[in-house]
């Protein structure tokens, strides 16, 4: 069971409907219960960090959000929610989880703001859940703000937009990306299977 956690935004619907198509059984909550119980975690994101961190404070979903990445339960950081694993962001004035040291920053060229639409990863670390994932694959993006760790050996890709930045993360049992798996068609699918492999190896 992966629980696909619920703070009232997030493209809910899409995630579930991704891992159901790769095998997996999900279940969208907000209980802090329902995801200490589950074997897998998913925290999706799509809206302001302040309001996505006001949203877990009010569910009472913090600590067990902490306590299953420090447990090792394998857990799936998408968007937003890579972003709130850090201390904080240029966005809002709100903590994040402080799971991850570092920061959230704004894109400052020339660009058009936000990024939306495709572009390329590329592999910095062999991370478990880019297994099969070619380095300068394709994959979906919508954000204006992007990760910088303060740990770069947590990078595990990193795509060009003006400049390089931070694309996903890996450490352990957590994996976070900035882009969108459930938007990513093959590529993104490949992700979400391995995802579902690790939670299988781990339960």
């Amino acid at each position: 069971m992966i629980a696909i956690i619920d703070y009232g935004e997030g493209n809910l619907g899409s995630v579930a409907k991704a891992l159901k198509h790769v095998g997996c059984e999900v279940q969208i909550t907000s209980s802090g219960a329902a995801v200490q119980a589950a074997d897998g975690v998913v925290l999706p994101g799509v809206g302001a960090f302040d309001d996505c961190i006001k949203g877990l404070e009010q569910a009472d979903l913090v600590e067990p959000i902490k306590q299953a990445i420090t447990g090792g339960k394998p857990f799936l950081g998408i968007c937003l929610g890579l972003q709130v694993l850090f201390a904080g962001s240029e966005e809002g004035n709100k903590a994040g989880l402080g799971v991850l040291p570092g920061r959230v920053v704004r894109f400052r060229h020339q660009l058009k703001i936000p990024q939306i639409g495709w572009n390329r990863i590329t592999k910095v670390r062999e991370a478990p859940h880019l297994e099969g994932v070619a380095s300068g694959s394709w994959v979906y993006f919508v954000h204006s703000y992007y990760v910088e760790p303060e740990d770069e050996s947590f990078i595990a890709t990193t795509t060009q937009y003006g400049i390089e930045f931070c694309s996903a993360v890996w450490r352990d049992n957590l994996f976070a990306c900035q882009f969108h798996p459930e938007k990513s068609q093959a590529v993104g699918l490949k992700i979400l299977a391995n995802f579902r492999r690790l939670v299988k190896g781990a339960s």
